[in-house]
């Protein structure tokens, strides 16, 4: 919920700066509490952490980013916590299943580049880069049985995923319980005046408040965020499911991604990514409205995205964009194939099986692996690979097969 009286804290800074800063937000839990941390002189300091899971950060990470990089400019203290003793233990938020241990070794490789990846995005003399592990490993086990007294089993079992496991009787480790105690804890150690995460964290971000005040400390005020939709604009965004943007990709990568999404996700990535005021984003959508083509709308977000990822980069992304797909540098003998789609989107190797450009899914998988399928100009080599429906994609296998295929 968004603070109403937002007028509070006009004071403290710009209003576009407050407007940006608020849009988005899904909750802020408690708005009082919030608003009074805001308001004050102190510097606040404003922690949100990330379990090196996967070694690529994306761009539905940096809805949370971007949030913490807009407290870092309003001068408060912005602490990036790598979770590298959390995530050996596994966030169940989210999870039907107990998720798979990670070893040392690739939490370590994958918070390295983290910590590249994420000044991308943050000052890097502005950000106090933190491990959890600097005090998770000097725990006495005193210490560790105090922080387990802090909450009930009960009222963990109150957490939706954990109940919906429990009865479905579906297995729940006694380490997924420690999981959000452990978070907690580190809001005590850094002394955490907010906490951001995105609306799946809300339980440990809540639970966070208990543990600060089981250890006599302020409580923290939460400000969730709400969760990126993939390429595909149904599943949020997320490697495993190929629907993604990675802040390593390059900048004609990255560009031609998000010209990929439908016209109706562009505004919620307006909404989410882009640094625009919400009265700019308006006068866009009016734009749309008045007849201008939401293509060359959607060219502005990419730019501003790409550019804030591959400075200088932007502009010429676009350029190669239109040069590849906008002047005529299809063949003129390209064939134009229409598909039904069973849903959002659908497997490129199904694609290429019914539109003839492969006889087989498996040699559509294979031909994948071999390197010989683009899309869009782009060699695709992930035959779980997926094309959004309502979008045509120049499809081409081999040197002489290519079409425009569209999915409807």
């Amino acid at each position: 919920m968004i603070p109403e009286n937002r007028h509070i804290i006009d004071a403290r800074m710009n209003k576009n700066e407050l407007e940006i800063l608020i849009r988005g937000s899904e909750e802020i839990i408690p708005e009082d509490a919030f608003l009074k941390k805001i308001k004050g002189e102190k510097k606040l300091r404003v922690k949100a952490g990330f379990d090196p899971t996967s070694p690529d950060l994306h761009l539905g990470h940096t809805v949370l980013l971007n949030k913490m990089k807009l407290f870092q400019e309003l001068g408060h203290e912005v602490i990036f916590l790598i979770g590298d003793f959390t995530g050996l233990v596994g966030d169940p938020s989210g999870v039907n299943e107990t998720r798979p241990v990670l070893t040392e070794d690739q939490i370590k490789n994958n918070a390295e580049t983290y910590k590249s990846q994420v000044f991308k995005i943050l000052d890097p003399e502005k950000t106090e880069v933190r491990f959890n592990s600097e005090w998770m490993n000097k725990v006495h086990p005193s210490e560790f049985i105090k922080l387990l007294s802090s909450y009930t089993v009960a009222r963990m079992l109150e957490r939706d995923d954990f109940a919906k496991r429990y009865k479905s009787q579906q297995p729940i480790s006694i380490h997924e319980f420690l999981y959000p105690l452990l978070q907690g804890y580190d809001s005590v150690e850094l002394k955490a005046d907010i906490e951001l995460g995105g609306t799946d964290q809300k339980f440990n971000l809540l639970l966070g408040r208990e543990v600060q005040k089981h250890y006599g400390i302020d409580q923290q005020a939460i400000f969730t965020v709400p969760l990126l939709e993939g390429l595909d604009g149904v599943k949020k965004m997320s490697k495993s499911l190929n629907n993604y943007v990675a802040l390593e990709d390059d900048p004609d990568d990255m560009f031609g991604k998000i010209m990929s999404i439908s016209d109706k996700l562009m505004w919620r990535y307006f909404s989410l990514l882009s640094f625009k005021t919400s009265s700019e984003i308006d006068n866009l959508k009016k734009a749309q409205e008045d007849g201008e083509n939401p293509r060359d709308i959607k060219f502005l977000l990419a730019e501003e995205i790409v550019e804030r990822f591959h400075e200088g980069k932007g502009k010429k992304a676009k350029e190669n964009f239109i040069e590849r797909f906008q002047k005529g540098n299809t063949p003129a003998n390209v064939k134009n194939i229409l598909l039904d789609s069973e849903g959002h989107a659908e497997l490129l190797t199904r694609i290429l099986k019914d539109s003839g450009m492969s006889k087989s899914t498996s040699e559509a998988m294979r031909l994948i692996k071999q390197g010989a399928v683009q899309v869009d100009g782009e060699r695709v080599s992930d035959d779980k690979y997926t094309l959004n429906k309502g979008k045509e994609s120049l499809i081409q296998v081999g040197k002489k097969k290519i079409a425009k295929i569209t999915l409807k």
